[in-house]
């Protein structure tokens, strides 16, 4: 059984997110990139999945520039089998995500896909969910359990009231949620073995895929700052002040 992890190259989460001066988008150039930390948990249970026997081969796939390699590179050292780039300058939207992965997953022909819920940057949630719907595949999403035994998935989902468990056919398409599992640290060996593994690069061109985006991004502006706090001398002023100047959120 093959497992296929798709991986996406975002800022770092403990970077300073700041707008461009011209609000087109937010600052990438000279800033820290990492692995989608959704992504990570989605390498490491596909690693726990083959540690088990169930899964044979890890495939990480990333789509994006070429530096998207070092984000490959990175799911390699942590114990993923192969790579597949498809390398574009274009802007990905989650369609187009959704319809790369697609014919990525017709030529390699896993079991099981696993992305994170949603990726940082933009925290769109739509790739996994347009992703089944182009495969006709089923899906869970949002899991923090994961079970494969005969042909089947038993995931437990996070939902709204809490937790939810269905069992669904493979092939299928899964999503991870943060409770799903702790991602590993790539030990030095790994890291120096990752750079032997290979990693292979095509185009949407290749794939016949038009990544054209269906979405212009009209202006980016930062939230307002938050206003600083002031002291009251007595409960009544409190009660004073809320009432005249709290605002429902």
């Amino acid at each position: 059984m093959k497992a296929l992890v798709a991986v996406k190259r975002v800022i770092d989460y403990n970077v300073k997110i700041r707008v461009k001066a011209d609000h087109s988008g937010v600052e990438t150039a000279n800033v820290k990139m990492s692995m989608n930390p959704f992504d990570e948990i989605g390498v490491e249970e596909a690693l726990r999945l083959r540690e088990a026997g169930t899964v044979s081969e890890v495939i990480a796939v990333s789509l994006g520039v070429a530096q998207c390699q070092e984000t490959i590179r990175t799911a390699l050292a942590m114990g993923a089998d192969r790579g597949i780039l498809v390398q574009t300058d274009a802007e990905l939207q989650p369609l187009a995500v959704a319809k790369l992965l697609k014919a990525v997953i017709l030529n390699e022909k896993p079991e099981i896909v696993i992305l994170g819920k949603q990726a940082i940057d933009d925290d769109c949630n739509q790739t996994g969910q347009m992703l089944s719907a182009l495969l006709g595949w089923p899906q869970a999403t949002f899991a923090s359990k994961i079970k494969i035994s005969d042909g089947h998935a038993e995931v437990t989902r996070e939902i709204d009231g809490g937790l939810e468990t269905i069992l669904i056919k493979l092939p299928a398409v899964i999503t991870t949620d943060l409770r799903l599992n702790e991602p590993r640290y790539a030990s030095l060996p790994n890291i120096m073995r990752a750079r032997k593994k290979p990693i292979v690069t095509t185009t949407p061109e290749a794939l016949g895929v038009d990544v054209t985006p269906r979405l212009a991004v009209l202006k980016v502006e930062e939230p307002p700052k938050r206003q600083a706090g002031r002291r009251v001398a007595s409960v009544e002023e409190l009660v004073d002040k809320l009432k005249t100047e709290a605002r429902v959120i």
